[in-house]
């Protein structure tokens, strides 16, 4: 789901989001 939405959304959300989970230290 995750993963999903920041492949999905890569331009803006996904970009932001991704950050913010590696900053939680999630298992992507």
């Amino acid at each position: 789901m995750t993963i999903r939405v920041g492949i999905n959304g890569f331009g803006r959300i996904g970009r932001n989001f991704t950050r913010a989970v590696m900053d939680m230290g999630a298992d992507i």
